[in-house]
């Protein structure tokens, strides 16, 4: 008999790269549910890092686990200068900011009809 394995959707991929964040002490962790706004990402996950070593730290925490689960990012941008890393799984970007990169960015005013999910720490 087969096992059967249990695809990752993408909402609890989000919450899963989330925590993971949140574990490398990642500042202020946000995820935008844009599945009604975009037809090219599901979710965004937001967050900060307090030096180009964190966002790095948090980047290379999240892709490394993921990896361990089979999960590969599609692309990744900005990691080796630390002030702002984007990851791309497909349904779930994931964007690091340095907090004056994030305050540029403004994502969250730009998406400001994304619903906020929630999240258990």
């Amino acid at each position: 008999m087969k096992k059967q394995t249990r695809k990752t959707t993408p909402l609890t991929l989000a919450k899963k790269i989330a925590s993971i964040a949140g574990d490398r002490k990642a500042i202020d962790v946000r995820v935008l549910d844009l599945r009604k706004l975009s037809s090219f990402a599901d979710f965004f996950v937001v967050c900060s890092g307090g030096s180009d070593r964190q966002v790095q730290a948090i980047s290379g925490t999240i892709r490394d686990t993921l990896k361990t689960k089979g999960v590969l990012p599609l692309s990744e941008e900005g990691v080796n200068n630390g002030r702002w890393a984007l990851i791309d799984y497909g349904d779930i970007v994931v964007h690091i900011f340095q907090p004056e990169e994030r305050e540029n960015y403004q994502l969250e005013k730009f998406w400001c009809d994304a619903p906020r999910l929630t999240l258990k720490v």
